[in-house]
C-alpha cells in the first residue's frame, strides 16, 4: 500500500467503510446527501481495482436518528418501528442513493459497472454485555440543555462530544456473522460494486432451530466492515472518515499525525485511551481485527485525503 495501489495484488475484493455523516452532515440542507454521495462516487473511481469489484459498507447514524425522531413525533398515530427495522429502511434508502450516484459517476468516467445494494443481516449475541451499556451514537447533535430535556422525556442515554454538544447512544454489540456473505462475495467477484452491511447490518440473533429475530441495537459499521473484509479475504480495507489522518492528542496543542502504525503501536495507543470509544476507537479496533485476520494493511483517511493517502503523505496505515 505504499505505491499508487491501495491494496495488495492478491486476495478477495477490497472493502471500503464510510460513515453516515459523510452522506448527511447537515440536517438543514436537503440536497447535501445527494451532493455528498456524488462526490464519494467520484472518489470511488480511485479505489476500484481493475480485476474485481469492491464492497462498500456505510454508516447510518444521522439517517437512523432522523427515523427515530420521525417515529417519536408520530408515535400517537402509527406504531414505532424497532431499531432493526429502521436499519433495514436506511439500508434501502442509502443503497438506492449510492447505487444511482455511483452508477452515474462510473458512466461519466467511461466505465460501465454494475452496482448491487444488498440488504444485509448481521448476527449478534443478545446476551453480550454490550447490550447493557449503550455506547453507539445515533441521530443529530443537540445543545446540552436540549439534550438533557430529551433524555428525561424520552428515556434516552446521552453523551457529550466536546465542541459539538450531546448525542443519543444505544447498545452496540459486536458482529458475529454476516448472513448474506456468500451473495456479497459472489457479486463482488463478478466485478460489481457491492453496497452491503449498511449501518453495520440489520442486528439479528439466532433462535431455536436456526430461526432469526431482530435485536434492538445498532452495530458499528467499521467492525462489520472488518468482519466482511476478513470473511472474504479482502486484499485491502479502507475506512473513510472526517479526518485525513489519525492523530495522537487530537484537538490538543500536542496533536500530531500518525502516518503508520504497527499492530503493537495501535493496540498500545488504544489501551492508553488515545482513541475514544465513540469516535476513532472502533476504527482502530476494526483495523487491528482485519490485519490480524489477513496479514494485510488497513488505511484510515478522508475522501479529501485520498490523493495524499495514495501518495503516502496522508492517511494512517495500520499493518504488521
Amino acid at each position: 500500500m505504499s505505491d499508487r495501489r491501495l491494496w495488495a495484488s492478491h486476495g478477495g475484493p477490497p472493502v471500503v467503510a464510510f460513515g453516515g455523516n459523510a452522506l448527511l452532515p447537515d440536517a438543514g440542507d436537503p440536497g447535501a446527501a445527494e451532493r455528498n454521495a456524488a462526490a464519494f462516487a467520484t472518489a470511488l473511481a480511485v479505489l476500484l481495482p481493475e480485476d474485481t469489484g469492491v464492497v462498500l459498507v456505510h454508516g447510518n447514524g444521522p439517517q437512523v436518528g432522523r427515523g427515530l425522531l420521525r417515529a417519536e413525533a408520530a408515535h400517537h398515530e402509527v406504531p414505532v418501528d424497532p431499531l432493526d427495522v429502521l436499519v433495514a429502511e436506511t439500508q434501502g434508502s442509502i443503497g438506492y442513493l449510492m447505487a444511482r450516484s455511483i452508477g452515474d459517476a462510473m458512466r461519466g468516467a467511461g466505465r460501465e459497472v454494475a452496482v448491487a445494494p444488498i440488504v444485509t443481516q448481521v448476527v449478534v449475541d443478545p446476551e453480550d454485555p454490550a447490550m447493557a451499556i449503550p455506547t453507539k451514537p445515533v441521530g443529530p447533535f443537540y445543545p446540552i440543555g436540549e439534550g438533557a430535556t430529551l433524555a428525561a422525556a424520552r428515556g434516552w442515554k446521552m453523551v457529550e462530544v466536546p465542541g459539538k454538544g450531546v448525542r443519543r447512544v444505544v447498545p452496540s454489540p459486536p458482529p458475529l456473522e454476516v448472513i448474506e456473505i456468500g451473495a456479497i462475495l459472489h457479486a463482488a467477484h463478478s466485478g460489481a460494486i457491492v453496497i452491503a452491511g449498511g449501518g453495520g447490518g440489520i442486528p439479528v440473533a439466532r433462535g431455536p432451530g436456526g430461526t432469526t429475530y431482530g435485536v434492538e441495537a445498532v452495530i458499528d459499521k467499521d467492525r462489520t466492515g472488518a468482519l466482511i473484509a476478513a470473511s472474504i479475504d479482502a486484499r485491502g480495507f479502507v475506512i473513510l472518515t472526517e479526518v485525513d489522518t489519525v492523530y495522537l492528542g487530537f484537538g490538543t496543542a500536542e496533536q500530531r499525525p500518525l502516518l503508520n502504525l504497527t499492530m503493537d503501536e495501535a493496540q498500545h495507543y488504544l489501551d492508553a485511551g488515545e482513541f475514544p470509544a465513540g469516535s476513532m476507537g472502533p476504527k482502530i479496533e476494526a483495523c487491528i481485527a482485519f490485519v490480524s485476520a489477513t496479514g494485510r494493511r488497513a488505511l484510515i483517511t478522508s475522501v479529501e485525503g485520498l490523493e495524499g493517502a495514495i501518495a503516502g503523505t496522508a492517511g494512517t496505515r495500520v499493518g504488521p
